[in-house]
């Protein structure tokens, strides 16, 4: 990253060899972050020289109050991913006749795209860890929850909370256990934790990665 001085503003300048176009972003507190494919100083001079009406404005919008907008990235299994990455196709293409103004449908497409790759990813991993566990579900939910990765109820209705898909796929499986695990103790006792540990012995580090981890920082929409 490289950081300079365009007239009254700060840039920082990322330079990221996969993207195929070239993207300015203000962030909360009005700094501005320029990403491009490799390309000359004298490029980046002109991008920011064509878009600097539309700078200042932004810069007066963040101000105030920061909105829904359109973003050049998404967090998928912990890691930052470009909106040009073959795993973000759907979400690019859906997003394409969204105005920047429009924050209900900005909102909408995102949270579609990340309850979509939520479905796939957990029903994979919970078939997967119900017949290696010999602990058969009744049903799996997905939704957006405010305080907890997951829950697990006496009907064995399983629900996950849709922001899991943003973390790593070693606390998404972490999740799937202890889930399955209330299959068998529905309560956090010294047997409940045993038997998570007895599928994955890392369990208490898991755990302790998780509650680490901000749902509110998170959430697209909060």
């Amino acid at each position: 990253m490289r950081n300079f001085r365009f007239k009254d503003f700060e840039i920082s300048h990322i330079t990221k060899r996969n993207l195929k176009n070239s993207y300015i972003q203000i962030g909360a507190d009005a700094n501005i972050i320029v990403k491009t494919p490799k390309v000359s100083e004298a490029f980046v001079l002109q991008l920011l020289e064509s878009k600097e009406g539309w700078i200042r404005k932004r810069i007066t919008q963040a101000s105030t109050i920061q909105k829904p907008r359109l973003q050049d990235e998404v967090l998928l299994f912990g890691a930052i991913i470009s909106i040009d990455a073959h795993e973000v196709q759907s979400l690019q293409k859906s997003l394409q006749s969204v105005s920047v103004d429009e924050n209900k449908k900005i909102v909408h497409h995102y949270n579609k795209f990340y309850n979509l790759y939520a479905h796939e990813h957990l029903l994979m991993r919970l078939n997967h860890f119900s017949f290696i566990m010999k602990l058969p579900y009744k049903e799996m939910r997905i939704k957006k929850l405010k305080s907890r990765w997951g829950s697990c109820d006496s009907l064995a209705r399983i629900t996950f909370n849709q922001e899991l898909i943003k973390v790593k796929k070693e606390l998404i499986d972490y999740v799937v256990v202890h889930e399955l695990a209330h299959l068998v103790h529905m309560n956090h006792s010294p047997e409940f934790h045993a038997l998570v540990r007895s599928y994955l012995p890392d369990a208490d580090t898991l755990r302790k990665e998780l509650k680490a981890i901000s749902l509110h920082k998170l959430s697209f929409d909060d």
